[in-house]
């Protein structure tokens, strides 16, 4: 009897092992499967957090229009003001000349001997707006009283501003080329032009007092 119960046993034991062991089979298919779903699911969400962080990024940066603030600005030549004569050596002021304000753009064109800039309208102690004042040939800030050479040099004694005028990037086309101004900002000539652009969208901070510009 024992022995007919023994036999029977490992009977059912084999009938069992094949399923069981397809059974393990097609557990692990299906985790397999789940964890390639799973790496698909994630690229597809990381793609999608790409695209939607692109998105954000491109209609969050700014874009500007030529003739906008923040983009270039096309300047007939016949509109830059006639020059004014400056000592190369110690940046004196020999004869003045009177800046054209480009309201559109907020910034001054002024020309001398050494060339053409473009000012920034906003005074570089607390950005309050300047205004030329032909009186005393010179940039005069109303909220606190610095003033500023016709070339954007601070003027000593005179007010608290700590730096010279801060200056956009000019580009002067002439019959024998383009120039455009340097990471210092130096004055670009501008006799002959046939079209000079004024580059709102890069700004050259003016110096501290003291250094020439």
């Amino acid at each position: 009897m024992a022995t007919t119960q023994a036999a029977q046993g490992r009977t059912a034991a084999v009938a069992r092992t094949p399923a069981a062991t397809a059974g393990a089979e097609e557990q692990t298919q299906g985790v397999s499967r789940r964890e390639f779903l799973n790496y698909i699911w994630g690229a597809s969400m990381a793609l999608l957090l790409a695209e939607t962080t692109g998105a954000i990024v491109w209609f969050a940066l700014p874009r500007f229009r030529a003739g906008e603030f923040g983009g270039v600005f096309n300047i007939d030549p016949s509109v830059v003001p006639p020059k004014g004569q400056v000592d190369m050596a110690s940046h004196a002021i020999i004869t003045p000349t009177t800046p054209v304000g480009i309201t559109a753009g907020k910034f001054w064109l002024s020309n001398s001997n050494e060339g053409l800039l473009a000012m920034s309208m906003v005074c570089t102690h607390l950005g309050c707006l300047f205004k030329w004042v032909p009186a005393h040939n010179q940039f005069e800030c109303p909220c606190h009283g610095s003033h500023f050479t016709f070339n954007g040099w601070k003027k000593a004694g005179e007010g608290p501003a700590q730096r010279n005028l801060d200056r956009f990037a000019v580009t002067v086309t002439t019959p024998g080329g383009t120039a455009t101004t340097n990471a210092d900002g130096n004055p670009v000539k501008a006799d002959g032009a046939t079209s000079i652009a004024v580059n709102t969208g890069k700004k050259i901070l003016g110096k501290s007092t003291g250094q020439s510009q």
